[in-house]
C-alpha cells in the first residue's frame, strides 16, 4: 500500500504501536520534537492532529523513560497538550513530570491539588514555580509543610498569594529567616502580615541582643519593642488603603500591641488616619466620632476620647501638644519629610515637658529618642 493510500485510510492505535515499536529508543525520544512541532503548526488539519495525539499518548506509555522525558520537554508549553496525556506525564517520575508541573497550562488547579495530595518534594516545588500560581494551589502547597517549598513559593513574585495563604506561611515560618527572608522582599504584601514579619524579625532581634550583648531580657525586650514600633509605624504610607489600614490596627489591638507610644509615635509621624483609627479602636467609637474629637479645637473634646480609649493621663499633655502640631501642619507640603515633621513636633513637645511628671518626661524622651536625637539631644 502506497504511502498516501495510507493517509487515506483512518490511523488506529495498533498503526501507532507498530510505528514506534520497532526504531531505537534515541529515535523514538527524537520523534517527540517532530510531533510536538507539529502539534504547534496552525496549518495542522483535524485528521493530522488526531494523529500526532494518537502518537503522543502512545509515547507518554513508552517503556523508556528517556522517550517519556523527551516529549515532557518538548511539550511542556504546548496548548494543544491532551489533557488526559498533561496529567499522565504530571503523576510521572520526577524527571519526566516536574517540566510538566511548571510549566503546562493545560493542568488545572484541580489537578494540581490532586497531583499535590501524593507527591514528592521535588513536584511540589515545581508546582511553586509555576506561572500566576492560583491561591488555591498555594494554600494546597502550604499545608504540606515542606519549608523549601514554601522558599520557591514565596519567593513566586508571580504566585496569587492572598493575605489568609501569607498569614499562614508567617504563622508556620515566621521563625525560618529563609523563608521569611524572600517572604519580606516580595513586591507587596498586607499590612498584617507586614506587620507580623516585624513581630517575627524583633523577636530573633531579641535573642541575638540577649546571647550576643550582655543585656538583660528586660531591656532587650524594651529594645525590641520601639524597633517594632518604628517599624510599625513605617509600614503605613499615603498609598496604603483604609481597609488594609483598620485590619492592621484591629490586629495590633488584638494582640496588645496599640501602645500608648504606638499611638504618641504615629502623631509624631504626622499619620492622622493612624491616629485617627487607633483612637476610634482603642475607644470602640465610630470612626468619624473619633476624627471630629481629635479635631475639635476645644480641649474637651480630646479629653474625652482620651480617657475613653484608656490611654495614661499623664501623656495627655503630650499628645495634646503633638496633636495640635499634627493637625497645623502639612506634612505632605515641600518643606517636611518624616524625619524633619517629627523634629517639629518634637520641639513643641518637649516646649511643654516641664508641665509633666518627671517619670512621664522621661518615659516620653526614652519612647521618642530614636525619632528626632539631634532635637533631643540639644534640648538635654
Amino acid at each position: 500500500m502506497s504511502s498516501e493510500a495510507r493517509r487515506e485510510t483512518p490511523l488506529t492505535r495498533e498503526d501507532v504501536n507498530e510505528l514506534l515499536a520497532n526504531p531505537s529508543v534515541d529515535t523514538r525520544a527524537g520523534l517527540a520534537g517532530k510531533v510536538a512541532s507539529q502539534m504547534e503548526a496552525s496549518e495542522l488539519t483535524d485528521d493530522s492532529r488526531r494523529l500526532a495525539e494518537d502518537i503522543i499518548r502512545v509515547m507518554a506509555q513508552d517503556a523508556s523513560s528517556i522517550v517519556r522525558e523527551a516529549l515532557a520537554n518538548n511539550l511542556k508549553t504546548s496548548q494543544h497538550l491532551p489533557h488526559d496525556v498533561a496529567v499522565a506525564l504530571a503523576r510521572d517520575i520526577d524527571t519526566v513530570a516536574l517540566p510538566v508541573l511548571e510549566f503546562s497550562s493545560v493542568l488545572s488547579d484541580n489537578d494540581l491539588v490532586a497531583i499535590l495530595d501524593q507527591s514528592s518534594a521535588g513536584k511540589q516545588t515545581a508546582v511553586a514555580r509555576r506561572a500566576g500560581l492560583s491561591d488555591e494551589v498555594a494554600t494546597a502547597l502550604v499545608e504540606k509543610d515542606n519549608p523549601e517549598v514554601i522558599r520557591e513559593l514565596v519567593a513566586n513574585e508571580s504566585a496569587q498569594l492572598s493575605e489568609s495563604t501569607l498569614n499562614l506561611v508567617v504563622d508556620r515560618y515566621g521563625e525560618d529567616e529563609s523563608v521569611h527572608t524572600p517572604l519580606v522582599k516580595r513586591s507587596k504584601l498586607p499590612l498584617t502580615v507586614a506587620e507580623k514579619l516585624v513581630v517575627k524579625v524583633s523577636d530573633a532581634l531579641k535573642d541575638y541582643l540577649v546571647t550576643h550583648h550582655e543585656l538583660s531580657a528586660d531591656t532587650a525586650t524594651e529594645l525590641v519593642m520601639q524597633a517594632r514600633e518604628r517599624a510599625t509605624v513605617n509600614l503605613v504610607g499615603n498609598e496604603t488603603d483604609m481597609e488594609s489600614l483598620e485590619e492592621l490596627i484591629l490586629q495590633l489591638h488584638k494582640s496588645g500591641r496599640l501602645t500608648p507610644s504606638l499611638v504618641l509615635r504615629a502623631i509624631c509621624m504626622g499619620d492622622m488616619r493612624f491616629t485617627e483609627l487607633a483612637f476610634a479602636t482603642l475607644a470602640d467609637v465610630p470612626l468619624q466620632n473619633a476624627r471630629m474629637l481629635l479635631h475639635d479645637a476645644g480641649s474637651l473634646g480630646l479629653r474625652s476620647l482620651y480617657r475613653k480609649a484608656g490611654l495614661p493621663e499623664g501623656l495627655l499633655t503630650v499628645m495634646r501638644a503633638a496633636l495640635d502640631v499634627a493637625l497645623s501642619t502639612d506634612v505632605r507640603g515641600a518643606d517636611y519629610d518624616r524625619e524633619s515633621f517629627s523634629r517639629t513636633v518634637l520641639e513643641r513637645v518637649l516646649s511643654v515637658c516641664e508641665d509633666l511628671r518627671q517619670e512621664d518626661a522621661d518615659y516620653l524622651l526614652h519612647k521618642l529618642d530614636d525619632l528626632a536625637p539631634a532635637a533631643l539631644h540639644a534640648a538635654q
